[in-house]
C-alpha cells in the first residue's frame, strides 16, 4: 500500500542529486577579475591576444589565478581586489586605445562543475553591487533630427520629379515650402502627400509668395519617439555587453526614460564611456587627387582615415549617405569570392541617394567608412563600375564571418537615435551588496529554524519527514535558479522565504489529514495512504490558485516584481514535488514495510 517502485526511488534521487550539484556553484563566491575587449569589430579576443595579455601580466609582476579565452574577451582572475586594480592599469598602459580593460567578477567554481554548466545565480545590484543609471532621451533633438530629415528629402523629391519650388526651410517644427506659383505648389503638395504621409499640409499665401505649410501628424511624432527610445534601449543591450555584465537591467521608464543596472560593475566611468559609445557607417567618396601621407595635414576638404590593411586613405568631408538610411543589415558571402560580406538593405531616400550617387561617379573610388567610438575605419573602398539600384548594397573587404556579423549588427543598431543625458546615477558598493546578501541568508535561516522546531516538536517523525522534504524544495529551487541563471534580488529572497512557508502548508495539510484519519479509526498504514491521496486535491488547488497570482505578476510587473514572481513561481512547482513525492518516499521507506503497523509517529 504505502510503497514505491525501485524506478521512482532512484527518479526522485537523481532529482536531488542533480539539485546538489547545480546548487554548489552558488556556495563558491566571487573573485575580483579584469576583461580585456576588442573595441573595433575588426579585432578579435584570440590565442594570441591570450598570450599578449598573460605576458604583460607576467612581466608587471601580476600572477593571476587563471586568464581564458571567454568568447571575444579575455578575463584575468586575481586573489584580491588590489592585484585587480593594478592589473587593469598595467593592462590599459600596455594594450593601448585598441582594447577596453574593465573590472569585473568572476565565479570560483571549479572546472568540474563549469563543464557541467553548473553556474551560479546571478545577483542583482541590491546583491552584487554596481552602477544604476537614469538617463533621459532628449525628444526634441529626435524630433529636430527628423525634421532636418525631412528638409534634405523635400527637396530631393521635388527636383526628382522636376517641381519648381523657391525653397524648403524650418520654422520651429513646421517645414515650409515656397513655390513660385499655385500650379507648382499644387504639383508640389502632391508629391509631397504621396511620399511623405506623416505630414498635415496646408496652402498659405504670403507676401506674394505660394507656401505650403508641413506638420508632423501626432500620431508620427509619438511613433516617431517610441521608436528613438526602442532603438536606443536595443543599442544600449549591445553596448553593456562589451563591459561583460551578467544580467543587465535595460528597460523603459516612462515614456521617454531608460533605467539601466550594470550588477557587478566597479569602473563607474568605464561604464558612463560605454554607454554613450555610438557606431554608425557613412558612405563617402575617396579624394583622388591627393595622396595620404600619415601624419600630414589633410588637404581642405578631406580627411584621413585608416583602413584594414593599415594603411591610410583620403576620403572628401561630404557625406553620401550614413547608417541612419539603413533598413537592415544581414551577414552573407559575396557570390562572386565567396568572402564574407554584410548586405545591406536602404530605405527609399537612401536607396534613390546612393542610386544618384553611383551613376554620378561611375570609375571613382567610394570608400564605406564604419565609426565606433568616434573613431572611423575604412571597412572597404571599391570602385564604381556601374549604377547601383535598388536600394541594396554589399559591403566587404578582408572580413571573416564573425567580422560580417558584428559588422552587421553594428549597422542594425549601432547608433543612439537621440542624445540621452544621465539624470540619476547611483553606485552600491560590494560590501553593501555583501551584507543583504547576509541578512537575506540570516532571515531565510532562522525562518528555517524556527519553522523546524516547531514541526518536529509538533508532529514529531512526521514534522522530521516535513522538514527535510523542504530542505530538499529549497535544494531543488535554487538549482533552478541557478540553471535558468535567473537574477536573483532581494525581493527574490523574500520569495524564497515566502516559498519556505507556503512550501511548509502541503505538508501541514497532508499530517493533519493522516491525524483525521486515524482519529476516523483507520489504521496507521491506511490512514497515511489515505491522508496523501485526500490531501493532494486541497495541495494541487491552493497551489495553482497561488500560480495564476505569480503569472500575472510576472506578465504586468517589471524590475524586481518579475524578480519575486519568477522565485514564486518556481517554488511553487518544487514544493509540489517535494511535500508530495519526496515526504512520501521517505514515509514510505520508514513506515512502508511494515506490513502490522501498530502506530505512528505524528503527535
Amino acid at each position: 500500500m504505502n510503497r514505491y517502485p525501485l524506478w521512482k526511488y532512484l527518479l526522485i534521487l537523481a532529482v536531488l542529486l542533480a539539485g546538489l550539484i547545480y546548487t554548489l556553484p552558488n556556495f563558491y563566491g566571487e573573485s575580483p577579475a579584469v576583461q580585456v575587449s576588442p573595441l573595433r569589430s575588426s579585432m578579435k579576443a584570440d590565442a594570441a591576444l591570450l598570450e599578449r595579455v598573460a605576458g604583460i601580466l607576467k612581466a608587471g609582476g601580476l600572477n593571476p589565478e587563471v586568464v581564458a579565452l571567454d568568447g571575444n574577451s579575455i578575463k584575468a582572475r586575481f586573489a584580491d581586489t588590489d592585484h585587480q586594480l593594478k592589473a587593469k592599469d598595467v593592462l590599459t598602459a600596455q594594450l593601448g586605445e585598441d582594447y577596453m580593460v574593465a573590472l569585473n567578477l568572476l565565479s570560483r567554481s571549479p572546472q568540474w562543475l563549469t563543464s557541467l554548466h553548473a553556474l551560479p545565480m546571478y545577483l542583482g545590484l541590491d546583491l552584487r553591487g554596481g552602477v544604476h543609471f537614469l538617463l533621459q532621451v532628449d525628444m526634441k533633438a529626435a524630433l529636430d533630427k527628423a525634421l532636418e530629415a525631412a528638409t534634405g528629402d523635400i527637396r530631393s523629391a521635388l527636383r526628382e520629379q522636376n517641381v519648381a519650388y523657391s525653397g524648403v526651410n524650418r520654422d520651429g517644427n513646421v517645414l515650409v515650402v515656397k513655390f513660385r506659383d499655385a500650379d507648382a505648389r499644387s504639383k508640389g503638395e502632391a508629391e509631397i502627400k504621396q511620399r511623405f504621409s506623416d505630414y498635415n499640409l496646408a496652402d498659405k499665401d504670403e507676401g506674394g509668395e505660394f507656401l505650403l505649410r508641413a506638420t508632423l501628424k501626432p500620431e508620427a511624432e509619438r511613433r516617431l519617439q517610441d521608436s528613438a527610445v526602442q532603438q536606443n534601449l536595443l543599442t544600449l543591450r549591445n553596448r553593456v555587453n562589451e563591459l561583460g555584465v551578467a544580467e543587465p537591467v535595460i528597460q523603459q521608464q516612462g515614456a521617454d526614460r531608460v533605467v539601466v543596472q550594470l550588477p557587478g560593475v566597479q569602473d563607474t566611468a568605464r561604464a558612463k564611456d560605454i554607454l554613450g559609445r555610438t557606431a554608425t557607417l557613412e558612405v563617402r567618396m575617396v579624394d583622388e587627387e591627393h595622396q595620404a601621407v600619415p601624419g600630414a595635414v589633410a588637404p581642405f576638404g578631406t580627411e584621413m582615415f585608416k583602413d584594414r590593411e593599415g594603411g591610410y586613405l583620403l576620403v572628401k568631408k561630404q557625406v553620401i549617405l550614413t547608417g541612419e538610411r539603413i533598413n537592415g543589415a544581414q551577414p552573407g558571402f559575396d557570390s562572386r569570392t565567396n568572402e564574407a560580406a554584410v548586405h545591406i538593405n536602404l530605405d527609399g531616400v537612401g536607396a534613390r541617394k546612393f542610386k544618384e550617387a553611383t551613376r554620378e561617379n561611375v570609375g571613382k573610388r567610394m570608400a564605406i567608412i564604419l565609426f565606433e567610438k568616434g573613431k572611423g575605419e575604412v571597412v572597404t573602398a571599391p570602385v564604381i563600375r556601374e549604377e547601383i539600384g535598388g536600394g541594396r548594397v554589399q559591403i566587404s573587404g578582408k572580413m571573416n564571418t564573425m567580422e560580417a556579423q558584428d559588422t552587421a549588427l553594428l549597422l542594425r543598431a549601432g547608433a543612439l537615435a537621440a542624445p540621452m543625458e544621465i539624470i540619476e546615477e547611483r553606485t552600491v558598493g560590494p560590501s553593501l551588496g555583501a551584507e543583504n546578501i547576509q541578512r537575506g541568508f540570516d532571515s531565510t535561516k532562522i525562518g528555517f529554524i524556527m519553522v523546524a522546531v516547531f514541526m518536529i516538536a509538533y508532529y514529531l517523525m512526521f514534522g522530521t519527514i516535513s522538514m527535510l522534504s523542504l530542505g530538499a524544495n529549497l535544494l531543488l529551487l535554487v538549482a533552478l535558479l541557478s540553471t535558468l541563471q535567473a537574477t536573483l534580488t532581494l525581493p527574490g529572497m523574500a520569495g524564497i522565504a515566502l516559498t519556505l512557508g507556503m512550501a511548509i502548508d502541503s505538508n501541514v495539510l497532508i499530517n493533519e489529514r493522516i491525524r483525521d484519519e486515524l482519529r476516523n479509526g483507520l489504521s496507521p498504514q491506511a490512514a497515511i495512504h489515505a491522508g496523501y491521496d485526500r490531501a493532494f486535491g486541497t495541495i494541487l488547488d491552493s497551489n495553482i490558485t497561488t500560480l495564476i497570482v505569480g503569472i500575472t505578476l510576472f506578465m504586468f510587473g517589471s524590475g524586481p516584481i518579475k524578480g519575486f514572481a519568477v522565485v514564486l513561481c518556481l517554488g511553487i512547482l518544487t514544493s509540489m514535488f517535494s511535500a508530495v513525492l519526496v515526504s512520501r518516499s521517505l514515509v514510505n521507506l520508514i513506515y512502508g514495510r511494515k506490513a502490522r503497523l501498530s502506530s505512528v509517529a505524528i503527535g
